[in-house]
Formats: C-alpha cells, sequence, structure tokens
C-alpha cells in the first residue's frame, strides 16, 4: 500500500468520488480515443420514440398526436447525439432547436427534453458552458413565444395560449438540467486535477527514489573502488619484490569487492520488490570502525573523536555515507595519509567534521565528481547543511550538521 492509498484509508469519502467513478474515466478515455457512442444513442433514440408514443396516448386531446413529422425530429433530436462528444455545441443546438419546433408544433412533452439535457451535459463537461446556456435559453424562449404569442397563427386553430404554470415547468427543468451540467463539470475538473496531482506525486516519487539509488550505489562503488584501486597498485609494485605484502593486498580487494557486491545487491533488491523490507540492515555510525579500518587498508590512517549518538535510521544512514564520501574523497584527491573524524552531539543536532591535512593531488581514482552533491543531497533531505573546502593551512574539511531526531522507542 502506498503512501497515498495508506492515506485515502478511513478518510471518509468514498473512493469513486475522490477519484471519479470508473464509468466515468472510461468515458473519458473514450472521448480521447475518438471512438462514437453507438450504443448509448441507440438506446437513448429507442427510448425516446417508445416514451413519446406512450405519452402521446396519456395527453391525447391535450397536445397535438404523433405524425412523421414529429417522429423525424425525434429521430433528429437523438440521432444528433452520436457526434456530442465531437462537435458539443453543434448537438447542444440541433437538439434545442429540434425540441424548439417539436414543441412549438403542439407535440406531446415526453423525453425529448432527454435528448437536450444529455447535449446539453454534454456541452457543459467540454468547456463550452455559454453555447450550453444559449442553446437551453433559446428552448425556453422559443417555447415562450410560441406558448404565448405565435400560437393564433399556428395549428390547431383555436389552441388557447398554454398555462404559465408550464413555463415554470419547464423553466425549472432548465435550470436543473444547468445545475447537474455545473456540477458534473465541476467534478470532472476536481478529479483531473487529483489526478495530475497523483501523477505529478508519482514521477516526484520515482525521481527521489532514483536519486537515492544513486547517491546509494555513487557511495558504495565510489568508496570500495577506491580501495580496490589502491591495493591493486600496492599488489602490482610488491607482487615480485614483497609477495606476502602482495597477497595482503590481494586480499583487502576481495573484503572489499565483496561488501561492494554485498550492498550493490541491497540497493537493487528495492528495485526488484519495491516496498519489501530489505534483508539487511542500513549501515550507520555503528559501522565506523569497519569504515576506518577500510580506509587503513587503502593507507589511509583514520583518527575518530566523539561517540556517535542513537539516530533516527535515514539519519544514521546519511551520517555514516557522508563519512564514508568523505574518506573516499581523501584516498582519491588528497595526499595526506591522514585524516580526523570528529562527531558531536549538542542541540539536538549531529555535527560531524572530517579533515585532512592535504595537500590535494588532483588525482583521479574513478567516480564522477558527484560525491559532494550526494552529501549535500542527503543532508538537505533531512533539513541539514554541508560545508565542504580547502583549509587556509592547505588542508580541507568537510563539516555537515544532521537534526538527530532520536526516536523515544530507542531511548
Amino acid at each position: 500500500m502506498d503512501e497515498h492509498e495508506r492515506s485515502a484509508v478511513g478518510s471518509g469519502a468514498p473512493r469513486w468520488w475522490r477519484n471519479g467513478p470508473a464509468w466515468w474515466n472510461r468515458w473519458d478515455e473514450r472521448e480521447r480515443s475518438g471512438r462514437w457512442p453507438w450504443l448509448s444513442t441507440l438506446l437513448l433514440t429507442v427510448f425516446v420514440l417508445a416514451g413519446s408514443t406512450f405519452a402521446a396516448h396519456v395527453q391525447e386531446g391535450e397536445r397535438a398526436s404523433l405524425t412523421p413529422f414529429a417522429r423525424l425530429l425525434l429521430v433528429v433530436a437523438s440521432v444528433a447525439l452520436l457526434w456530442r462528444l465531437r462537435y458539443p455545441v453543434v448537438v447542444v443546438f440541433i437538439t434545442a432547436a429540434a425540441a424548439m419546433v417539436y414543441l412549438g408544433a403542439g407535440y406531446p412533452y415526453g423525453p425529448v427534453f432527454l435528448a437536450v439535457a444529455l447535449a446539453c451535459f454534454s456541452a457543459v463537461v467540454a468547456g463550452h458552458r455559454s453555447a450550453a446556456w444559449a442553446a437551453l435559453g433559446m428552448l425556453w424562449a422559443g417555447h415562450v413565444l410560441v406558448a404565448h404569442w405565435l400560437y393564433r397563427w399556428l395549428p390547431p386553430a383555436g389552441d388557447p395560449a398554454a398555462s404559465w404554470d408550464e413555463e415554470i415547468v419547464i423553466a425549472a427543468w432548465t435550470v436543473a438540467i444547468v445545475a447537474v451540467s455545473e456540477l458534473a463539470r465541476t467534478r470532472r475538473e476536481q478529479w483531473a486535477r487529483e489526478r495530475a496531482e497523483r501523477a505529478q506525486a508519482a514521477r516526484r516519487r520515482a525521481d527521489e527514489e532514483r536519486l537515492r539509488i544513486a547517491r546509494e550505489l555513487h557511495d558504495v562503488l565510489a568508496h570500495s573502488i577506491s580501495v580496490i584501486n589502491v591495493q591493486a597498485g600496492v599488489g602490482l609494485a610488491l607482487l615480485d619484490t614483497d609477495p606476502e605484502q602482495a597477497r595482503t593486498a590481494l586480499t583487502t580487494i576481495k573484503a572489499a569487492s565483496k561488501e561492494a557486491l554485498g550492498e550493490v545487491r541491497q540497493v537493487l533488491g528495492t528495485l526488484r520488490a519495491p516496498g519489501d523490507a530489505p534483508r539487511a540492515p542500513a549501515p550507520g555510525l555503528d559501522r565506523l570502525p569497519e569504515l576506518v579500518e577500510q580506509a587503513a587498508g587503502a593507507g589511509l590512517t583514520v583518527e575518530v573523536t566523539g561517540d556517535p549518538p542513537r539516530l533516527a535510521p535515514g539519519t544514521d544512514l546519511a551520517a555514516f555515507r557522508i563519512v564514508q564520501e568523505a574518506l573516499t574523497n581523501v584516498v582519491r584527491h588528497s595526499g595526506s595519509r591522514h585524516a580526523r573524524v570528529r562527531l558531536a552531539h549538542d542541540g539536538g543536532a549531529l555535527r560531524l567534521r572530517i579533515d585532512d591535512d592535504g595537500p590535494a593531488t588532483g588525482a583521479e581514482a574513478g567516480g564522477g565528481g558527484n560525491g559532494l552533491a550526494g552529501m549535500r543531497e542527503r543532508a538537505a533531505a533531512l533539513g541539514g547543511t554541508i560545508e565542504a573546502g580547502p583549509r587556509g593551512d592547505g588542508g580541507f574539511r568537510v563539516l555537515a550538521v544532521l537534526p538527530s531526531k532520536v526516536k523515544e522507542e530507542d531511548r
């Protein structure tokens, strides 16, 4: 379960109300793909024709009987909905005009309003609100004009003016269509924003995970390969003159490569099985003696002062990697064979200081120069800071300040 799903549990509103119902998403996909809504249009056409026939029987004597022209108007208003996804503005005016002529001719009230409602809904949801309102206003104004003025010149002869109660009903029906369409448009825009935000958050999490893995691989490989590079040089130099020392160098190379492979497998394991707990605990400052021993194998003497406090796992890992990268840089770039690591914990912050006496050699033992950037990213992710630069006496210093964030249950 990811972060978004966890936050959704027990949050009150059902998932379909937050994300949109499945049928709505399918409607969006159909609109984007340009497919024709044949089935819904056919069903609506059949329903409008059948419902209007039933309405004609119920309103017999009150409204005009259905004629072939009336049925043609019903078919035009319904079949036009086949183009509602591609040309919503044209369709809403066609359905409104057909309904206006149908009602103006005195034919029975009935399901023809459904065709207008669906056309208006499609236009509003597609963003053509003004066109939908104008079409509904045209329909209502045309009905008022015919029912209260033009009826004198239209068949049947002697037909009285329509009741204003009917106009109120039609006006209320028009307002209801607009209200429902606007609500649907608002929810659709909200769902679209939420989907975009979720996609952006997923991309951000993927980028953060990519950077995290890149930092881990860089720190593991840079340190181990630096040790291997130094020991390989020692082994080659002493292979003929001091075979025993060359054997020691090869033993160090084997141990460093084995450790590097283990840590690389752990990092890559998170890619193969995301969300699973790591099989081995992440390294922390408790492994600082191992780091000192590895540095000694590369010919670097490290003096450590201060005891590491109890830290949250993320802070502990970041502190370890910062020290590891700083010592790796000493091995690769400094002429000094001695480094000092000082740990201090005060005011809720862990202070790490790594010094060497220089001078810089300018030598490269692999790597792409991303070590300092990786250290800064680790510190920034925890709300800490990194300062790195040459000292006045020719050496180099890395100073890291990390919030300790000691967990209560660890005390």
